[in-house]
């Protein structure tokens, strides 16, 4: 027996807005895309989890003392002239 992949109710607006679309324009989408109109949700959805969820894991907060000492040690050094910002905030001691 095949497993079922869980799935939810999907309803087309009445008419488009900024919140939902008729299916026409699913179907006007899926037209152009060249795909179905589950793709053209799947695509949508896609595009919103990769605009508003971060891509990457979290890092563990900031680097240490070490880490700080290994990027500045690896950092091409200036030639002349002053430093006008840094990258790093450093706390005095």
């Amino acid at each position: 027996m095949k497993p079922t992949t869980p799935q939810i109710a999907f309803r087309y607006r009445p008419q488009d807005s900024a919140t939902g679309i008729t299916r026409t324009t699913a179907k006007r989408l899926a037209a152009v895309l060249g795909v179905d109109e589950t793709q053209v949700i799947h695509l949508a959805l896609h595009e919103l989890a990769t605009k508003f969820l971060p891509q990457y894991e979290a890092d563990t907060g900031a680097l240490t003392k070490t880490q700080l000492n290994q990027v500045k040690k690896s950092a091409p050094k200036a030639k002349g002239g002053t430093v006008r910002s840094s990258l790093f905030e450093l706390k005095s001691a």
